[in-house]
């Protein structure tokens, strides 16, 4: 796990190094364990790392492999590497270390682009071929490593994360109104490649890009897995739904402890980190370290679920720790956590994540995560009125939208609102595409191959990351997904969501843990938003910057601070903080 930026001319001048030094230095977080630039030319690489899998120097990055003439900058970890670097050795290439980056750089050269097709895993990664001067950029399936880009017609750059962008200077810092529209609208989620500026891009999940010496480029999607039912399945029961998906889940785990540091479990005490713990358990996991947090009461709202990670804890004798943080540590670590955003996050899960990642870092370096698992199996609760939908686009807008695009004209300043209903144009393009059978199948589609990743993954990715942990999905093992999407929808939704899950893990963990209330990082004070709170956001939003970029109208933030806790969203969320953070974040990162 680590941080990767670059830089490819396409005018026949050298790469900038320097600009590169400056994305790699605001990178530093991401990989406290190492770092290095290597410029070759017109391209320029640079790399931070954190060491977990080959602790040696020889895995240092940038790589290159003189006899291939390949250099690779990596980010992520590829779980099946050790059965990949065998069936290499048996095609004769040689290895000079024992990690998996040499690994993804020789999938590369014996099986071109397909190679991504092989790897189990999450990456994003950047390849230089000496010979033809042409790159190759890659992001895993669900997009957990990011990779950005700024692109003009001389040059492209390209960093894990966004604000190293513009450490490198020279970047269309303007605001993208389509993009503002997808985070006032999509609840706060900005489909790929769009970000909130201008300038700035990333590379889709599951794409491929290759980028010629001018600068020409060509994407290619290498996995979509059909929503559909297949014939070979259409006699399994429940119970048989149940077993494979356990037997998948147990393989997804156990791929996801290969380390050589010590692997823990970010356990909230729900269903889905419960159920890693138990399953970590099974594979004879000793003295298995788990973190929990929690955050003061506020407006009648619990901010723990202490009880249920208690519960876990004590059943499978995990090492448990559990952190407590109090409103004074929540408001004085809120800029440190906008500023480990790489794009305005709305949920407050944000600060939650930003915490625990600080305590668990002081222990380990590498934990498995929940993610994942509600939109993969159907946990969420606008899954089931959707299955006897005739309007799957409205229906799905009604329950999960923050607002109508009439309404959002009435709130943004004047200029600001997109040409046309554009965050409904794209929910509509996606739900209606061909490859999934039914209504609600069409919504976890979207939400596992869109909304997942640029709120949930994203989320854990930047929170963790900025304190030098690697969080690992097994709820993301394609595999798993890929058997999940054949999955009936009926058997999802039974006992008010992940009916399937819930049966495979009703056969490992107790089930007070299951049959209870879905649950949270429950953050009141960012919900219901008075005191300190309410001072804070609004100097944030009467401040001279804000004035001046004037992207919301007076009217409307003035009927907000007058009463914040009466103004939340269909899906929970605060009006006012959802508006407040994309200032904060603006002007934490200089824009």
């Amino acid at each position: 796990m680590c941080g990767i930026a670059g830089e490819i001319r396409f005018d026949n001048t050298f790469a900038d190094s320097a600009a590169v030094a400056r994305m790699a230095d605001a990178l530093a977080p991401r990989g406290p364990d190492g770092s290095g630039v290597m410029a070759q030319g017109r391209v320029a690489f640079g790399h931070r790392r954190l060491k977990i899998i080959d602790l040696s120097n020889k895995a240092a990055q940038p790589m290159t492999d003189p006899e291939l003439g390949l250099t690779i900058v990596f980010n992520g970890c590829i779980y099946n590497y050790l059965e990949l670097r065998r069936e290499l050795g048996e095609a004769g290439y040689r290895f000079f270390s024992h990690g998996d980056t040499e690994v993804v750089l020789k999938a590369y050269h014996k099986w071109g682009e397909a190679c991504v097709e092989r790897f189990h895993g999450m990456f994003a990664f950047a390849i230089h071929e000496r010979e033809t001067g042409e790159v190759m950029l890659a992001r895993d399936r669900f997009g957990i490593k990011p990779l950005y880009y700024a692109e003009t017609p001389d040059r492209l750059r390209f960093a894990s994360h966004l604000p190293a962008l513009l450490h490198a200077g020279e970047v269309d810092t303007s605001i993208d109104r389509m993009a503002l529209h997808n985070y006032m609208t999509f609840h706060a989620v900005v489909p790929p490649p769009r970000t909130i500026l201008n300038g700035v891009r990333k590379l889709p999940p599951a794409t491929t890009r290759r980028i010629a010496v001018d600068g020409a480029s060509r994407d290619r999607l290498y996995w979509q897995p059909p929503y559909e039912r297949r014939q070979q399945d259409s006699d399994l029961t429940r119970d048989d739904w149940r077993d494979r998906v356990l037997e998948a889940l147990r393989v997804a785990v156990r791929r996801r402890m290969v380390a050589d540091v010590p692997v823990g479990v970010l356990l909230s005490g729900g269903v889905d980190s419960s159920v890693i713990v138990g399953l970590l358990a099974e594979e004879g996991q000793k003295d298995l370290m788990t973190f929990s947090i929690g955050f003061e009461e506020a407006n009648g709202e619990k901010g723990d679920e202490f009880q249920y990670s208690d519960l876990i804890a004590k059943r499978f004798e995990t090492d448990h720790h559990k952190i407590f943080v109090p409103s004074e540590d929540l408001i004085g670590n809120l800029p440190e956590t906008i500023r480990a955003m790489s794009e305005p996050m709305v949920s407050y899960d944000n600060i939650g994540f930003f915490l625990l990642s600080r305590e668990v870092s002081k222990h380990i370096k590498v934990v498995q995560s929940g993610q994942g698992a509600d939109e993969v199996f159907g946990g969420y609760h606008w899954y089931p009125p959707l299955s006897n939908s005739n309007d799957v686009v409205a229906d799905y807008a009604k329950v999960f939208f923050d607002r109508s695009h009439t309404t959002l004209a009435k709130q943004l300043g004047d200029g600001w609102i997109a040409d046309g209903d554009a965050s409904y144009l794209f929910v509509s393009e996606h739900l209606n595409s061909p490859g999934a059978a039914t209504p609600v199948d069409r919504a976890l589609r979207l939400d596992t191959q869109v909304m997942l990743v640029d709120d949930p993954v994203k989320r854990v990715d930047n929170m963790t990351m900025a304190w030098g942990l690697e969080a690992r999905v097994p709820f993301l093992d394609h595999e798993l997904v890929e058997l999940a999407a054949t999955i009936p929808p009926e058997f999802k939704l039974r006992d008010h969501g992940k009916g399937v899950l819930k049966d495979a893990a009703r056969l490992v963990v107790p089930h007070e843990v299951i049959d209870r209330k879905k649950g949270y990082f429950p953050v009141p004070q960012l919900k219901y938003i008075e005191g300190e709170y309410l001072d804070l956001v609004k100097d944030t939003l009467g401040s001279a910057p804000a004035r001046e970029r004037g992207l919301f109208r007076q009217d409307y933030l003035d009927t907000l601070f007058d009463d914040p806790a009466s103004h939340i969203t269909p899906l929970r969320g605060s009006e006012l903080w959802q508006v407040a953070l994309l200032e904060m974040w603006l002007q934490t990162h200089g824009v």
